[in-house]
């Protein structure tokens, strides 16, 4: 399908992974991968959040060393000791955020990092950088200003530098994610004309055309593990579609009759029902550090679970907390059973029966010096019967928190007990406790069993299932596939700050949502 160059059958790897693992406090990040990354191939790493993509990269990169197995570059055992080690391994990394001094000149940037006796005077600076650029069709304004270029000029520069320090293998994570389409064909442009000269390039993207237009082997990680490699013959000889449905098979599973479907509600979608929540073109303005939401809508009926899926960082947030009041909305509608609430305070909102559960708990969701007797209520602080003329009313208090303790099993040593002593699921009882109060019609759920042991997670989705159950309107909003396709009636898909397709949850829905996921139509 491609009129690229082959890579050669016989080149030896740069680097190659084998049996790496890499382990953090409660969780396997890389779990025995094998990798092989050889000149002349632009070799891309796709996978899911959570993936075990960056922490891949960090090894590579010299910012971690694997707790097993072995890193070969020429084929000879090396423990990459440093981001230093690394880059005089020939080993460059472009990050997703850049790593420039705004401030300083293009050439002022190009000279950091290294030892000061080893920095080049200008004019050897100049003629290296007119070398490099010259050979590869690109320009690059010594002299200018970084915070005056482009996002698509100042990867440019990021690439530069790395091929300065001699870099033979180049990492660019998500390198795309905030370029314009024109910037995007221009990167895919230099990869291969980077390739062509020998380099070896792993490429880490979200994006699956992204994938099939500038890679020449594809790499899939799921949950820490390697499943699967399209090698570049096997590539070569592949239609685009069938390459997509390959890597969608790897990534997100092969459709399965049972399993997709057996645990979710059947039949919540009521048509004939009134939304309990009804979103019309809600849009957030962007900031400098944060995607913003353009023209989403949607509706909820009593009943019905609606999730939102997505990679995470694509505007799940800022909607949440738009939805809550937390967040100015800069224009649309929010109807809360046919009233626009838009206009509305966090706490009259609440009120009226729109709950959300962060899924910052320590840091949002509580306050973890407060017992936790005080967090059940905290967004009722100085209302009757809980206070009186600006007073706790203690044994009030105690008494309806011992009942919630005993209702959602919350294991604490006493309430008075400060909620930042509690695991992480217990603290969450505390959240569901709140949220789930006398009043509740729409809640919003933010990534519920983030962090969670197996079984608080699955506590945490009955009790979400159950919440439907009595007529509730749930938004769920995860970054966990396999949870909404166990959980959801329909599924939404957000990019970039949109919602870009409904799934309904039927036998088909894991494909469709996952072509959705990674920038294809359902």
């Amino acid at each position: 399908m491609s009129s690229r160059a082959s890579p050669s059958a016989e080149a030896r790897d740069i680097v190659a992974l084998e049996g790496v693992t890499k382990r953090f406090p409660g969780i396997v990040a890389n779990d025995a991968i094998d990798l092989s990354i050889r000149p002349g191939e632009v070799h891309v790493l796709l996978g899911e959040n959570g993936a075990g993509k960056s922490t891949l990269i960090g090894m590579l990169s010299g910012l971690q060393q694997p707790d097993e197995g072995r890193i070969l570059v020429d084929g000879r055992p090396v423990p990459i000791t440093s981001p230093r080690h690394a880059l005089a391994l020939g080993i460059g990394t472009v990050f997703q955020h850049m790593m420039l001094v705004p401030t300083l000149t293009v050439a002022e940037n190009l000279a950091l990092g290294g030892p000061w006796w080893q920095r080049p005077r200008t004019g050897e600076l100049e003629a290296h950088v007119a070398e490099i650029t010259r050979s590869l069709g690109i320009s690059v304004k010594l002299q200018a200003r970084v915070a005056e270029l482009s996002l698509g000029e100042q990867q440019q520069v990021e690439i530069l530098r790395a091929l300065l320090r001699n870099s033979r293998l180049l990492i660019l994570d998500e390198s795309t994610s905030m370029l314009t389409p024109k910037g995007i064909d221009e990167l895919g442009a230099l990869m291969r004309r980077l390739v062509e000269k020998g380099l070896a390039i792993v490429f880490i993207t979200h994006k699956l055309k992204e994938a099939v237009a500038f890679g020449d082997r594809i790499s899939v990680l799921k949950l820490g593990r390697k499943v699967g490699e399209i090698p570049p013959e096997r590539f070569r000889s592949l239609g685009e579609e069938e390459i997509i449905a390959e890597i969608v098979a790897l990534m997100f599973g092969r459709q399965n009759d049972e399993s997709d479907t057996k645990e979710r509600p059947v039949g919540a979608t009521r048509t004939g029902i009134a939304p309990s929540l009804q979103v019309t073109d809600l849009t957030v303005a962007a900031t400098d550090n944060e995607p913003g939401l353009s023209s989403i809508s949607f509706d909820i009926r009593p009943g019905e679970i609606l999730g939102i899926a997505g990679i995470d960082g694509n505007g799940q947030k800022q909607l949440a907390e738009a939805l809550a009041g937390q967040r100015v909305a800069a224009g649309g509608s929010i109807r809360l059973e046919g009233t626009d609430v838009a206009a509305l305070s966090v706490g009259e909102r609440r009120r009226r029966g729109l709950r959300y559960l962060t899924d910052d708990r320590l840091g949002e969701g509580t306050v973890g010096t407060f017992p936790v007797s005080i967090n059940f209520f905290l967004k009722q602080v100085g209302q009757a019967p809980l206070w009186r003329g600006g007073l706790e009313r203690r044994g009030e208090i105690d008494k309806r928190a011992a009942d919630l303790v005993r209702e959602y099993d919350v294991r604490t040593p006493s309430l008075r007990t400060p909620i930042a002593r509690l695991s992480g699921g217990n603290i969450q009882k505390v959240l569901l406790a709140r949220e789930l109060a006398e009043g509740a019609k729409v809640v919003i759920f933010n990534k519920p069993t983030y962090g969670l042991d197996l079984a608080n997670t699955l506590a945490s989705r009955q009790r979400i299932r159950d919440t439907a159950a009595r007529g509730l309107a749930v938004l769920l909003i995860s970054t966990d596939l396999e949870e909404l396709l166990s959980m959801c009636d329909r599924i939404a898909v957000i990019a970039d700050g949109a919602l870009v397709g409904t799934v309904d949850n039927v036998d088909d829905a894991r494909t469709k949502v996952g072509r959705l996921m990674i920038g294809l139509a359902a």
